[in-house]
């Protein structure tokens, strides 16, 4: 399976099987409300505090899931695992916030 990153997309190994996750506007949406976030400024304040609960992961990794097309609900991403257990959950919410929104102030651009 190839991801598009152009378009959002990263490519993520859960249960041994590699999906496609993407935070389309609907998967954000689906954020804000679960955050109660008035616009996407919040939710990218929120994030980019650099801790991110289990629950957030879970959250952020399901939204991702589902914007890309997969019906998989957040209690079906509670019970599934990723190579390094909780690291490799966090590499996955990393790479796919940096990937919608872009890199953090101050760090280096992957392609300069």
């Amino acid at each position: 399976m190839t991801a598009n990153r152009r378009r959002g997309e990263i490519a993520a190994e859960l249960d041994g099987q590699t999906y496609r996750l993407c935070l389309t506007l609907g998967a954000l949406a689906e954020l804000e409300a679960a955050y109660a976030a008035d616009d996407l400024g919040a939710l990218v304040e929120r994030f980019s505090r650099g801790r991110l609960s289990a629950l957030d992961m879970i959250r952020i990794i399901g939204a991702g899931l589902r914007g890309a097309g997969h019906d998989i609900s957040d209690d079906d991403v509670r019970g599934m695992q990723a190579a390094n257990g909780a690291t490799g959950f966090a590499s996955i919410v990393s790479d796919l916030l940096t990937t919608t929104f872009g890199t953090a102030q101050g760090e280096p651009s992957p392609n300069p």
